[in-house]
């Protein structure tokens, strides 16, 4: 009897011991598709940067989400990260808000995309918007993120009866993981990506970066200068405790550079 062939094994690069899949653009793209076509349960996309990373340094129940996700490098925090463990940055800066804008692009097999959390006038605004990015998928809102998370029999019925094949949760992190991790099942959808912030910035009432200055990686100077009171312990705070545990990381595990 022919077994079914093996599947190609995804290349990966630990940071802060969480596995975190190393693909260009086109790989990760094509990846996605085919977990959309899969009859295999729910795939869980989540994405790591220096925030996450934080986060998932103080709470393990976070971490243990994540390990169960399939993980994508987002931002220069986890290149810088994967230079000093690994000798080398990540193939692409895979980050939530232009990844999922761009899948809908390269996906030309109509979709029923769900979209969950943010405020019910972020969540029309998004919506509309992601119609006329790319017309062929049909957009669903399912809810806004201020439903009764104590018992969200309501929601899980209405994302069920959607019959969703990719579904958007932005929540914030870790509790958008966590809900997902908790409560979805392949029942509910084929895929599901946490994305944070994404509809904030697809609903035009946040600003992204010009391209300029993402092209230097510094996007996130563009949100601490938006958004000082709610971004500074974030960054200013944030990004030398993950530089910390980078280096306490390397000190402590066997060196991965080459040679």
């Amino acid at each position: 009897m022919v077994g079914e062939a093996p599947q190609p094994v995804v290349p990966v690069r630990p940071i802060l011991d969480m596995p975190v899949h190393d693909l260009g653009w086109k790989p990760a793209l094509a990846l996605l598709e085919e977990k959309l076509t899969e009859d295999r349960g729910l795939t869980h996309i989540a994405f790591l940067n220096a925030n996450n990373a934080n986060v998932m340094m103080r709470d393990p129940d976070y971490r243990e989400v994540l390990g169960r996700c399939l993980v994508l490098p987002d931002g220069i925090g986890v290149d810088i990260a994967a230079r000093f463990l690994h000798g080398g940055r990540f193939s692409a800066n895979l980050n939530g808000t232009d990844f999922v804008p761009a899948a809908l692009t390269f996906i030309t097999k109509p979709l029923r995309v769900g979209l969950l959390g943010a405020t019910s006038e972020v969540l029309q605004d998004a919506a509309n918007n992601f119609r006329r990015h790319s017309p062929w998928h049909e957009f669903v809102e399912i809810s806004d993120g201020y439903f009764d998370r104590a018992d969200p029999t309501f929601i899980l019925k209405r994302i069920e009866q959607a019959r969703i094949d990719l579904l958007l949760v932005a929540m914030g992190t870790p509790l958008q993981e966590k809900w997902v991790d908790r409560h979805l099942t392949g029942d509910h959808a084929r895929v599901v990506i946490s994305v944070g912030a994404l509809l904030d910035f697809v609903s035009g009432r946040v600003p992204r970066a010009p391209d300029w200055v993402r092209q230097l990686r510094s996007e996130w100077l563009f949100r601490l200068w938006l958004e000082p009171s709610r971004l500074w312990r974030r960054y200013v705070l944030g990004i030398p405790v993950f530089l910390a545990h980078v280096l306490r990381h390397r000190l402590r595990e066997p060196s991965t550079l080459p040679g």
